[in-house]
């Protein structure tokens, strides 16, 4: 173990920071930091009674403990029809969950918060389950301050008509806001005490927010209106059976330097800032690019956040227009349904993106006009 152990900075971590087994539910310390900055980043959760979080092997692990616990063969989720695909392989290919659609723009291209509350309220369930990702993955849209409000009066109309609620934030993306006017908090904020029929959970993770893509640390969190220590505790405890049945404990290494990091760091907000900085920049110059760009076989979704963005293919095959960037341009992006096409911005620099867009609404040109 010499060779492992000889590749630290002597004297920056004990040998059992890095070889030993971490607790099940996470380091206890970067646990109780993840809290406070889960605080920090959403000031409404200060009076708010809410799990310390619990560590998990990324947010797709968190994901599918959630599945496990609260999700059986038959059980409605409600999904928007844009989401990323492994939502569909966890929820309804290995739970067997019922996924019930909806569209996720209205006609104004806001946030479809009608055809939400109509989704929730075409379940013939009692219990029904929706997630909701904001930034959404595939088209970086978050909705406003004043979506999230019709969002809660939603949940509220919901819960009236006799229905409980889980309601699952994904924050992946958490933090990458552009726009003045994007809700800056998490939804789970909003609803982890609104009503004693909505159990909000919130799943995070430092891959994204700390930019530590390979440590694989996420984290979930569970809060609901009237919440006593004792139900707090059995979701705790219930999680942690979860974890031991599947990983029995996460990442020890990584789990030891994030907190190395984030307790003594000189530089992590520095880079942090500057990191900000360099996505913004990239998603104001897509912006600009795309004012220049008209086709009939290429529509952008609106987008004000995270790190991508995407086109309606317009009825044509989105996976056609995917392998022809890929053979003739050696450039991917992302089919979803056959009918979108993401694109990941985050990983252009800022000097390409106005070639990435002209060669994709070129190449929907050169196949379908």
């Amino acid at each position: 173990l010499t060779d492992i152990y000889s590749q630290f900075v002597p004297s920056s971590f004990s040998p059992k920071e890095i070889f030993n087994y971490a607790p099940g539910g996470g380091d206890k310390e970067l646990r109780a930091l993840w809290h406070e900055y889960q605080i920090e980043k959403n000031p409404t959760l200060k009076t708010k009674a809410i799990t310390q979080p619990l560590v998990t092997g990324g947010l797709t692990h968190g994901m599918s403990l959630i599945g496990e616990l609260f999700v059986d063969n038959g059980d409605d989720l409600v999904l928007p029809n844009l989401f990323w695909d492994n939502y569909d392989l966890i929820y309804g290919e290995k739970f067997g969950a019922n996924l019930i659609y909806f569209n996720f723009y209205n006609k104004e291209e806001g946030f479809n918060v009608e055809g939400m509350k109509q989704a929730l309220l075409s379940s013939k369930q009692k219990n029904v389950r929706i997630l909701l990702n904001f930034p959404n993955n595939p088209t970086g849209y978050t909705p406003t301050r004043e979506e999230v409000d019709q969002i809660v009066e939603a949940f509220k109309e919901v819960v009236a008509s006799g229905k409980n609620i889980l309601v699952l934030s994904d924050d992946a993306y958490f933090g990458l806001f552009y726009e003045n006017e994007t809700a800056k908090e998490s939804l789970f904020a909003r609803l982890c005490d609104l009503d004693e029929h909505i159990f909000a959970i919130k799943g995070d993770a430092a891959t994204k927010e700390e930019m530590v893509w390979g440590f694989r640390i996420g984290f979930l969190t569970y809060g609901f209106k009237g919440a006593s220590k004792v139900a707090l505790d059995a979701l705790i405890n219930k999680t942690l059976g979860a974890i031991r049945c599947t990983v029995s404990n996460c990442d020890r290494p990584g789990q030891s330097l994030l907190l190395k990091a984030l307790k003594e760091g000189k530089n992590v907000k520095a880079d942090k800032e500057r990191t900000f900085k360099e996505m913004e920049s990239r998603y104001l110059e897509v912006k600009e690019v795309l004012r220049e760009q008209k086709s009939k076989f290429l529509k952008p979704y609106p987008f004000n956040s995270g790190y991508f963005m995407a086109f309606d293919t317009c009825g044509h095959s989105a996976e056609e227009l995917r392998t022809y960037m890929l053979d003739k341009y050696g450039i991917g992006v992302i089919n979803i349904a056959d009918k979108t096409v993401r694109v990941a911005y985050c990983s252009v620099e800022i000097d390409n993106i106005e070639d990435l867009i002209t060669v994709l609404f070129k190449a929907a040109e050169e196949i379908w006009n």
